[in-house]
């Protein structure tokens, strides 16, 4: 479904990604872990064409998307849930999960969608007309997800979307990401909760200064001593 191919990109001067490469097959949850500075973001950049890659290839359904712009990705079947929500404040719930419909070309009417993610995401039902930026992060967080789902994606890329949630939310936030690869979507994973991620995925990589350097069943990776070591 994704497959990164010795991916390296670098911020001017600076190299960032070194050669990275993985694949996440169809049907599968894959987390990317790593520290603060690591290249997680960076490689969710890359993914969505955001950033120039130096050398290697990105492709999903075995189509390069060199050539592919980022505002084309939605119709591509490709959800993206990113670092810090980036929602739009000033537009109502219902407006922001529009643009995400409207993006993504889904061939059903937007009021089914609608009512399908309000039964997937309860707390943001009845706050379809509220204004986004009023909401709590929480709320937030969901809204964002949603807006991601609500084409239809075969594929939802997901960047650090525990970041700013109490513990009792995040519980909530990765059931219903568990929920959703057990539905059939394919999900990338970049997140810096460990336990948590390697819990819910099937096979995890763990990126540091650029590099991957692990990468396995989640179930290995929990007890490998070089993951616990570098970063557990």
């Amino acid at each position: 479904m994704l497959e990164l191919q010795s991916v390296s990109t670098s911020y001017g001067q600076v190299p960032m990604l070194r050669e990275v490469s993985l694949r996440v097959d169809k049907g599968e949850m894959v987390c990317l872990l790593g520290p603060n500075g690591a290249g997680k973001s960076t490689t969710f950049r890359a993914i969505c064409g955001l950033l120039p890659i130096d050398s290697g290839s990105v492709r999903i359904a075995g189509r390069d998307l060199s050539q592919t712009g980022p505002e084309d990705l939605a119709a591509l079947g490709i959800g993206f849930v990113p670092e810090g929500r980036r929602l739009f404040p000033q537009l109502t719930v219902r407006e922001n999960l529009r643009l995400g419909f409207d993006a993504s070309r889904c061939p059903e009417d937007f009021g089914s969608r609608l009512e399908a993610m309000g039964e997937l995401f309860a707390p943001i039902r009845g706050r379809l007309d509220q204004v986004a930026g009023t909401l709590s992060g929480g709320e937030q967080a969901m809204v964002a997800l949603a807006r991601a789902l609500i084409g239809k994606p075969s594929l939802v890329i997901m960047d650090e979307p525990s970041l700013g949630l109490s513990p009792k939310l995040i519980d909530e936030y990765f059931e219903i990401v568990a929920g959703i690869r057990d539905g059939g979507t394919t999900v990338l994973l970049i997140e810096q909760n460990a336990q948590t991620a390697l819990s819910i995925a099937d096979r995890g990589y763990l990126l540091v200064r650029g590099r991957i350097c692990a990468n396995g069943p989640c179930r290995e990776l929990l007890h490998d001593e070089t993951v616990r070591q570098l970063y557990l």
